[in-house]
């Protein structure tokens, strides 16, 4: 089976799993109907543009933001330089981002997931996003800015869907993102659940916690709370000295073999790993393959964790990225990188930089 497929088949599953999330749910199922369509439409726009020579990725990364009211522990945005930095550069603004949607609705990528920094500190672009109901548009945050107005705003547009991060109950996540941080996101998780909206989380999976995070009983007390999709992230090590939470190989496997598990008992429940489920799709899905990553300033990524870029989106196009000889060369150092084992790119990252030189 080809990846086009696999990806496609992988919508499917997201969509259906959201129908039944939504069932009883009267702005849920009017959500769905609207949404499908796009969906089916997005699907055939990526078989005609594969069709004319261009492979078109269902997924973008967008890392909204530059800042973020928290200073977490191994952070891979700061140390990739993306939050927080006093470079100089200015993000772009919202009508440039909108520009950014329209080029990769009319291409056809269905997903767009929004980062950070912490992208509610963007409301400006969220606002614009929940105006693309032909996108659907994953919100990565911290969780600590979801108050009643900002609840009502995403009531309104369903096509926004917030994923918490966290790295389990309430002193692992504080542990690394600071004290009462867990309070706030179990509070917004209560509201969303009160007006059934579709909420997520984003786990990042270390040595020290992946004992608790892949536990039956954790994932039931997240469903309990309203949640719909879990993302197990691996950790990577982005910032010096924190190799020692990274997994190891059989770890890795082994939590791979845990999500097979737990898709099997979590219907009404998006699971997936990454870059665990990549093995499956025939490797890493980074520069364009399965997404790829825009930054605050417009720089086209390979991936969030790989922050090396040669075209920004403010002059270049999507398609030129996807094009780009750029990425065609990290598409090919990812294939010779041999067998899943982590973040590819991340990995591999003085083959990458010599592409810049």
């Amino acid at each position: 089976m080809n990846l086009n497929s696999m990806m496609d088949q992988g919508i499917t599953q997201i969509m259906k799993t959201a129908g039944r999330f939504y069932l009883g749910n009267n702005k849920g199922r009017a959500f769905l109907m609207s949404v499908l369509p796009e969906m089916a439409k997005s699907t055939a726009r990526r078989k005609k543009q594969e069709k004319e020579g261009l492979h078109v990725p269902p997924f973008l990364i967008a890392s909204i933001a530059s800042q973020c009211n928290l200073h977490c522990a191994g952070c891979y945005a700061r140390a990739g330089g993306g939050c927080g930095t006093t470079t100089g550069k200015a993000e772009m603004k919202a009508g440039q981002w909108g520009n950014i949607f329209n080029q990769a609705g009319r291409l056809g990528v269905a997903f767009i997931l929004l980062a950070g920094g912490e992208p509610f500190l963007r409301r400006d672009i969220l606002t614009l996003a929940g105006e693309y109901p032909n996108i659907i548009f994953p919100i990565f945050t911290n969780g600590t800015m979801l108050d009643q107005e900002t609840i009502a705003f995403l009531d309104q547009h369903r096509n926004l869907i917030p994923i918490f991060s966290i790295e389990g109950n309430a002193e692992e996540t504080d542990s690394r993102r600071g004290v009462g941080t867990y309070e706030q996101i179990e509070a917004a998780m209560a509201a969303l659940k009160k007006r059934k909206i579709l909420f997520g989380v984003s786990i990042t999976v270390t040595k020290e916690n992946m004992g608790l995070v892949t536990r039956k009983n954790f994932l039931e007390a997240l469903e309990d709370k309203g949640c719909g999709v879990s993302l197990y992230i691996e950790y990577v090590p982005a910032e010096e000295g924190t190799e020692y939470l990274e997994l190891g190989e059989a770890e890795i496997k082994q939590l791979q073999e845990i999500c097979i598990q737990l898709k099997k008992s979590f219907s009404k429940m998006v699971i997936l790993s990454f870059p665990g489920d990549e093995e499956e799709m025939g490797g890493c899905l980074a520069s364009g393959r399965g997404f790829f990553h825009i930054n605050p300033y417009g720089d086209a990524e390979p991936c969030p964790f790989s922050p090396y870029a040669i075209q920004n989106l403010t002059s270049d196009s999507v398609e030129a990225v996807l094009r780009s000889q750029y990425f065609f060369d990290l598409r090919e150092i990812a294939k010779s990188a041999g067998k899943h084992g982590g973040c590819t790119l991340f990995e591999v990252k003085d083959q990458v930089e010599e592409l810049l030189a």
